[in-house]
């Protein structure tokens, strides 16, 4: 049985966040933990409220779960401030995680602030030379760079940019770009480049999309993919989820993903025809 720690805030309204992950877990037969960093008051028409843990429990959490389950890899979701981050990066260097994907959380899909700004600084110097890969949206690796994203090139200039900051890998998404008919997503790891293309599908319900494709890598990465595979692996995960995302009919706003029938993009073809 496959083991991955979740380190990220909760989402009240299941869609995103650490129910968002465990679900991913679940829906792939890995044994899902969680370490949270932030409880928010949210729903799919926006986040009302946010408290944050202190970094001492976050930590004590972390402590809990490896000194006696341990993890065959770690997913970063919103980590709220520098110091929970500060945290996060000392514990991952002191269990040597090897298996790091990091989601850099930071304003929500409303515009709600979900990093301190002034830990922006921290994630880049503690945290981003850990990751296995990186997963920024088109507007966090702005926000990491200081590059305007417009197209796929000035993606993978800030690629290269994330790169250079220590990461051993990055993925910047492209769902949020003006100018292409397809969400097309700049991976890079340094030496090599893709561009991992899926069609953008007419739907409200994309509450959670960054949460689910950083914990759909993280699956692939325990799985043993390489990382240019896993980003595909779990981009396919991600397409389906959002296909029959519609089919749920959550809430008012942006919806969440269907999580658990998007599952068969990643089971066995004889498991699926069993």
């Amino acid at each position: 049985m496959h083991k991955i720690l979740t380190i990220a805030g909760s989402d009240s309204g299941g869609g995103a966040g650490i129910q968002a992950d465990l679900k991913v877990f679940a829906a792939h037969g890995i044994y899902g933990m969680s370490a949270i960093t932030a409880l928010t008051a949210q729903n799919t028409l926006g986040v009302q409220g946010i408290f944050n843990v202190s970094p001492a429990f976050v930590a004590q959490q972390i402590d809990s779960v490896m000194s006696d389950i341990g993890a065959d890899a770690w997913k970063t979701g919103m980590l709220a401030n520098a110091e929970i981050i500060s945290v996060v990066a000392e514990r991952a260097r002191y269990y040597g995680i090897q298996r790091l994907v990091v989601d850099p959380v930071m304003v929500a899909k409303g515009g709600d602030p979900l990093l301190d700004p002034n830990a922006r600084d921290t994630l880049i110097a503690r945290l981003l030379p850990l990751a296995s890969i990186v997963t920024p949206n088109r507007y966090e690796a702005q926000v990491l760079t200081g590059i305007e994203i417009r197209t796929v090139d000035d993606a993978r200039q800030a690629a290269a940019v994330i790169h250079q900051l220590g990461a051993r890998s990055v993925l910047v998404k492209g769902g949020h770009l003006p100018s292409t008919e397809a969400a097309i997503d700049v991976f890079y790891d340094g030496c090599t480049w893709s561009e991992i293309s899926a069609p953008r599908l007419a739907t409200r319900n994309t509450h959670g999309t960054g949460c689910t494709l950083a914990s759909a890598i993280a699956v692939a990465l325990v799985q043993e993919h390489t990382l240019k595979a896993a980003v595909q692996q779990a981009k396919a995960y991600l397409t389906a989820a959002l296909r029959l995302a519609d089919a749920l009919h959550i809430g008012h706003g942006h919806g969440p993903l269907n999580h658990c029938l998007g599952q068969s993009i990643l089971v066995p073809e004889e498991a699926q025809n069993a």
